[in-house]
């Protein structure tokens, strides 16, 4: 790489609820030299790209959001519990406007190549504009779920379909008109299960193509008023101690009550009242074993069931959408607004592709084992390569140019999720080996930042070069994140937690599944022991 390069303290990549909030405090509050690049032509990260019919929070607004500034967090008004896409990115250009984010930013720039330069303690980082820039540290915020899991990769034939197609994860910003239109949607994770209404709605026919049944609660999705908003922000300092303590990063009370502790009228009486107030409370707030104990799951999964036969009136298409083949909570649990209803439409058709693979696309349609559907749009809700994929879409190079590619080809492996030993002064925000996915993400992603800003002010103010991750510690901590899945019920799922839905992907549980208080404590502690279990030179 060329040494002619333009010198900064800090590079971060990516622009999101992540990159943000590391601008702020790196820049404003440290007084660091920050540079940021984002792919996108503006801020958002995830609610930049993914513009999807449907899309929105499944995290209620008013604690999916940054608990940094009182400010902020009084003069913004949320209109509803779970607010649609356009609404979060809206609030993300506010804060990016509020606090003068954007000038730190060089938008529509994608950083191609980092190598970490050993004579010099530095980091060389080239983007696809063309520079060359020279940083001490870089902080990884390209996000948990972000580089999307390309349709071409899994379906023989998409170059021949003469129709649309478009991926939920990058859907065009002028939208997509489905009137009149036969469309087809392949995949029913988090993501097709929200847009699966909104384009029914609209669509002369949608096809919905299954492969594997989700459980899914329903939202109960409403305005805020305002005697509820006033509220809220008259209490924001609890909600935020609540959250930031709290297991998933919620400011729910979470049940202390295990499900064979009761009766069996009393757990359908619990059930039936999570199910009414709707979102993650149906997880959260039922049982505590309800991730650890077959019996408890085995509870939930048949109250869910019933539900769904409850709700869709023809028995087979209910048959063919409850689960079978996951304990509930256990991939991510999708939050919908009449997604089962949905299937009482007469313009709409599950195919269930389990039964009937996909086997192609055609320049008409699709073609499983059995039909050929035809249609003119095609719908990807693939999702994503999650929690490693957009690093490794990156050539980063450690010490002796290793690749992390080369670090993590039996599966990611890091300290804490902070970093990779081996590659020095690398931050990654919500990585693999942190509760991340597993928790209200704002409340990860502040707590992440805030040890990353503590770290390097106090390797600055020391006069420290490097700080990496001990070989043993982390490979002690890998160990100790899968012993944590070990002990729950997410292994039992085939899921993208494990990398499941990526081809050759090498399967390993990558959350932590023991819970952000558990977690924030381990950090803090790692800093009072002198940031025990890493290197520090």
């Amino acid at each position: 790489m060329t040494t002619t390069a333009s010198q900064h303290d800090v590079v971060i990549i990516g622009a999101g609820f992540s990159g943000l909030y590391a601008i702020h405090r790196l820049r404003d509050e440290l007084g660091l030299d920050v540079v940021a690049y984002e792919a996108g032509n503006s801020v958002g990260g995830t609610w930049y790209w993914n513009r999807y019919p449907g899309a929105r929070c499944d995290s209620e607004s008013y604690y999916y959001s940054y608990s940094f500034s009182d400010e902020l967090q009084q003069e913004w008004t949320w209109s509803s519990r779970y607010p649609a896409q356009p609404e979060i990115l809206k609030y993300l250009d506010h804060v990016a406007d509020r606090f003068d984010l954007r000038r730190t930013i060089q938008f529509e720039t994608k950083v191609t190549r980092a190598e970490f330069i050993e004579t010099a303690d530095q980091w060389e980082v080239e983007t696809s504009s063309g520079d060359v820039v020279r940083a001490k540290y870089i902080v990884s915020a390209v996000g948990c779920l972000s580089l999307r899991n390309a349709p071409g990769d899994h379906f023989k034939g998409l170059d021949d379909f003469e129709g649309d197609w478009y991926h939920t994860g990058a859907w065009p910003h002028d939208g997509v008109d489905f009137t009149g239109k036969r469309v087809g949607l392949i995949g029913t994770g988090s993501t097709g299960i929200q847009a699966t209404p909104v384009i029914a709605a609209e669509a002369d026919h949608l096809t919905i193509f299954q492969r594997t049944a989700n459980f899914s609660i329903p939202a109960r999705n409403a305005p805020l008023s305002a005697e509820e908003t006033a509220e809220i922000k008259a209490h924001y300092d609890e909600i935020r101690d609540r959250c930031r303590n709290s297991s998933g990063g919620f400011p729910f009370y979470p049940s202390e009550m295990n499900a064979n502790e009761v009766t069996d009228a009393e757990r359908a009486s619990t059930y039936e009242k999570l199910w009414d107030l709707g979102g993650f409370r149906f997880l959260a707030e039922s049982y505590a074993d309800l991730t650890i104990d077959e019996f408890a799951n085995g509870t939930a999964v048949d109250f869910i069931g019933r539900k769904i036969h409850e709700i869709v009136k023809d028995p087979e298409v209910a048959a063919e959408l409850v689960p079978f083949d996951h304990p509930y909570g256990t991939k991510r649990p999708p939050i919908d607004t009449d997604y089962y209803d949905t299937y009482n439409r007469d313009n709409v058709k599950l195919v269930n592709v389990r039964k009937a693979p996909i086997e192609e696309i055609t320049a008409k349609g699709v073609r499983t084992t059995d039909a050929e559907y035809p249609l003119d749009v095609i719908v990807f809700a693939t999702g994503f390569d999650a929690m490693t994929g957009a690093l490794l879409d990156i050539d980063i190079r450690g010490r002796g140019g290793r690749t992390l590619g080369d670090a993590w080809e039996a599966g990611p492996r890091t300290y804490l999720g902070l970093q990779v030993a081996g590659f020095p002064n690398l931050f990654t925000i919500t990585g693999p080996g942190s509760p991340s996915v597993l928790t209200n993400m704002p409340v990860a992603i502040e707590q992440h930042v805030d040890w990353v800003t503590e770290c390097i002010q106090h390797m600055q103010s020391a006069g420290h070069q490097t700080i990496e991750a001990n070989d043993d510690a982390q490979e002690a901590w890998v160990t100790h994140v899968a012993e944590a899945a070990e002990e729950t019920l997410f292994p039992k799922a085939n899921s993208w937690y494990v990398g499941a839905n990526v081809p050759g992907k090498s399967r390993v549980f990558m959350p932590y599944v023991a819970g952000m208080d558990v977690y924030r404590e381990k950090c803090n502690e790692v800093v009072a022991n002198d940031y025990e279990g890493f290197e520090i030179a």
